[in-house]
């Protein structure tokens, strides 16, 4: 077996590991394309975050190689900093200064001064967090509130729409988060965002899918009401379960106009145990908010008839391995995993945990809701139909 290299990348491998993490791609799938070690690889990708580094440029205000090159001959030739200042159209301080600061007219070298410069120009350039005070305390009490970047400069935007001192992007303080390297945010907040990791996976990052069982007598979303698919009309909701260590699970159900989230606690999995919560759930409802539930085809809804019979809420269930046909909810359990991590043993959280977590997810800004709440936009709608 060839020995692997050690650290250290090219110009070239660096692109291709940045192609190959932006496309979705392991640090092992990246390593074992360039022989090299995942642990290396994940070295780099951590260096900023997991973040892209911007591609560097050479402003048009400094010294370029070629006039570095033209001073270095002008010293050879015996020439004064004035006359060489004058063939370059440079000021005579900027060639004076230049030469003076890699080393004086005895040891001027045009490449080593040019390389010295280069690394010198790699200053951090400060962000609008590290600059504004007021803002920066703002957006961390907004992260320790568990809000998403996203969130928060949306809501910002909403707050002071004619400060644009007061708005900062989403990319801007992932990157204070991630790229510690600027000292803003301080590492510990990045336990408060969703996934918890130090380093910033590409959307495009791949997600297993699970095979489920057959529903005897299952309605398919395909004979849904339009209604249900434009998301005019509230009282229309998505469900499904999260899954913890210790065979523990959640019930989810989300509101497909609002994206107001319920949260039920269940003592197991089975289809009369679901079935029966669910039902005291929904009961709970006003009438106008009970209309149709879309699960997917996990077997725990096999009594989906005795739950419509209970609640005159009709069932439809999704096409086999097609999460995306219930969004809301795939996307709303993702954002629960914050305060319910994998692996966890959701069984300790009571019914009154769960009703404070899905409270606090209900009242966070939501970006498809222009930064309304989900709490704010349920009561909306209801007013508006009652």
């Amino acid at each position: 077996m060839a020995r692997r290299r050690r650290p250290g990348f090219s110009a070239s491998e660096k692109a291709e590991i940045w192609r190959g993490w932006k496309s979705g791609k392991t640090l092992r799938a990246i390593g074992r394309a360039l022989d090299r070690r995942s642990s290396h690889v994940r070295v780099l990708v951590a260096a900023s975050g997991g973040i892209v580094p911007a591609a560097r440029s050479r402003s048009a205000r400094v010294l370029s190689g070629a006039e570095r090159e033209e001073i270095s001959r002008g010293i050879a030739a015996g020439d004064s900093m004035r006359t060489i200042a004058a063939a370059l159209g440079r000021s005579p301080s900027t060639v004076s200064q230049e030469v003076a600061r890699h080393g004086g007219r005895a040891a001027y070298r045009a490449d080593a001064a040019d390389a010295a410069a280069w690394v010198s120009a790699r200053r951090p350039k400060l962000c609008r967090l590290a600059t504004h005070r007021p803002l920066q305390r703002i957006v961390v009490k907004k992260l320790r509130l568990e809000w998403s970047p996203e969130q928060i400069s949306g809501w910002l935007k909403q707050e002071y729409p004619d400060d644009l001192d007061m708005q900062v992007s989403h990319e801007t303080i992932y990157r204070s988060l991630f790229i510690q390297a600027r000292g803003v945010l301080k590492k510990e907040l990045l336990e408060y965002l969703r996934t918890k990791r130090g380093i910033r996976r590409s959307r495009h990052a791949t997600r297993r899918k699970q095979s489920r069982g057959q529903i005897v007598g299952a309605i398919s979303i395909s004979e849904r009401p339009a209604e249900v698919e434009d998301r005019a009309i509230p009282g229309h909701w998505e469900g499904d379960l999260i899954v913890g260590s210790n065979q523990s699970y959640i019930a989810t159900l989300v509101e497909r106009q609002s994206r107001f989230v319920m949260l039920v606690k269940l003592e197991d999995k089975s289809s009369p145990t679901v079935v029966k919560a669910l039902v005291k759930q929904v009961r709970q409802l006003p009438k106008e908010l009970r209309k149709s539930l879309t699960w997917d085809r996990g077997l725990e809804m096999a009594l989906h008839k005795d739950f419509s019979v209970a609640t005159d809420v009709d069932v439809y269930f999704c096409d086999p391995r097609s999460p995306w046909q219930r969004g809301s909810n795939e996307n709303t359990n993702r954002l629960l995993r914050q305060y319910l991590p994998k692996q966890s043993d959701l069984s300790e959280h009571s019914q009154a945990d769960l009703n404070k977590i899905a409270l606090r997810l209900n009242q966070r800004p939501r970006k498809t809701l222009e930064f309304r709440c989900p709490a704010d936009k349920l009561d909306e709608v209801v007013a508006s139909t009652g």
